[in-house]
């Protein structure tokens, strides 16, 4: 049997939150419509975070936990976003720079909406399958950013942005991909995709989201069900209900992954609503709960969803985790793994929910003047000198060395440590 999986793992989600119940007060939402969202914090990236600081803080304490003979044998370093900085240059040179790794190295990145994550991470899995290079490691990250800006005489908030506004975060999720699956071994060959033409939202500029929210809900719907029922014609024996005790979603907010959960049991299960109500908060809840604290992070949400599943379930011996990733325009994928005790230990060592509570809250105030402020690092700028006393409390609130942009000049980024 080939071993193959997430050797280990880690995410940031920036320095700074937001409230969503206090934002969508503020924006006078609907609230019975803002409680079916299920969130409750949102990670909001800084002027001078972008996606390479969330990407190297959150690969950064992998990479040092390695002996020098491993960290040589990362021989693969791939991004995936959908909040790329330049057209050309991929982010993954960047971090392979600042992570001090070997220059004997394939460098690249992949760009598929909210899939990518899982795009980059399966790319992973198969060169270490494929044996090409035995023993070596890929390291994948997911990194993106949501940067709301308030245009010079239009208004603070557009009807686009609506219930988009608290939903969307930012983040990033590093994995070592190797032959040593601590944290999450996959099981190989068990995978259902499933993906058509749709235009439920996009990015038609770099800094413009559009799309189709109902259009969006419906797409998810039913790939989440097609994806599992081509995972089902390949691995003999697959039962929603019974063969996953746990489960993790991409989480563009948590009332849809209720939704999505609730139609399957539905339609495959024939399930009752008591029924699907207590599989729903045993099974998918662990998958949400970091998910509520940071938002939606694109491309990095369906593996966070796991990071949380793995982090924050009752494993008491082997336990088998389905996980569904989907991504706009479309792509979906239903896949599955094992996590053990071992493995949940060491994801805990890294202090993942110390990092959440060490962020610090943003007030109405501070939001709205962080608005105005995103405009100055929109894609494609060419020089600009980071105003680092902005927000200042909370670049030192992490208690370790945090990477951040400090300048920009002649289009290429340069960054610096803070304690």
């Amino acid at each position: 049997m080939s071993l193959v999986g997430v050797e280990a793992m880690n995410f940031f989600a920036g320095t700074t939150f937001l409230d969503v119940e206090k934002l969508a007060r503020h924006r006078n939402l609907d609230m019975s419509r803002f409680e079916n969202l299920l969130m409750k914090q949102k990670s909001v990236a800084l002027p001078y975070e972008d996606p390479i600081t969330f990407a190297v803080n959150a690969a950064k304490p992998i990479v040092d936990a390695l002996s020098p003979e491993e960290k040589d044998r990362i021989e693969m370093v791939i991004t995936c976003s959908e909040s790329g900085i330049d057209f050309s240059k991929s982010m993954s040179t960047y971090c392979h720079d600042l992570l001090g790794l070997n220059r004997n190295c394939r460098l690249f990145e992949l760009k598929n909406a909210c899939y990518s994550g899982v795009a980059g991470f399966q790319m992973g899995v198969n060169f270490i399958l494929s044996q090409a290079s035995p023993g070596a490691k890929a390291l994948v990250i997911a990194t993106d950013i949501s940067r709301f800006m308030v245009e010079e005489g239009g208004d603070a908030l557009s009807e686009d942005w609506a219930f988009a506004e608290p939903t969307s975060g930012s983040g990033a999720v590093a994995m070592l991909i190797s032959d040593k699956p601590h944290i999450f071994q996959v099981d190989v060959g068990a995978n259902g995709y499933y993906g058509y033409e749709v235009m439920d939202t996009c990015r038609p500029s770099p800094d413009a989201e559009a799309g189709d929210a109902d259009l969006s809900l419906l797409s998810y719907l039913d790939c989440c069900e097609n994806a599992f029922l081509e995972y089902k014609k390949r691995v003999d024996g697959a039962d929603y209900e019974k063969s996953f005790a746990y489960l993790a979603f991409h989480t563009p907010f948590g009332g849809m992954i209720k939704g999505a959960h609730r139609n399957i049991m539905r339609k495959l299960v024939k399930a009752k609503p008591q029924t699907i109500e207590e599989d729903f908060q045993r099974r998918v809840t662990p998958g949400l709960t970091f998910c509520q604290r940071v938002g939606n992070i694109m491309g990095a949400t369906t593996m966070l969803s796991l990071a949380s599943t793995i982090h924050n379930s009752k494993l008491n011996g082997p336990q088998r985790i389905g996980v569904f990733s989907y991504g706009s325009g479309c792509c979906s994928e239903f896949f599955s793994g094992v996590a053990r005790p071992e493995g949940q230990g060491r994801l805990r060592e890294m202090r993942l929910q110390e990092h959440l509570d060490n962020r610090v809250e943003l007030s109405m105030a501070e939001y709205e003047e962080l608005l105005k402020r995103s405009s100055a690092i929109k894609f494609g700028t060419r020089n600009m000198v980071m105003d680092s006393d902005f927000m200042a409390r909370s670049r030192s609130a992490q208690g370790r060395e945090v990477l951040f942009l400090k300048q920009i000049r002649e289009f290429h980024r340069e960054y610096e440590w803070v304690s």
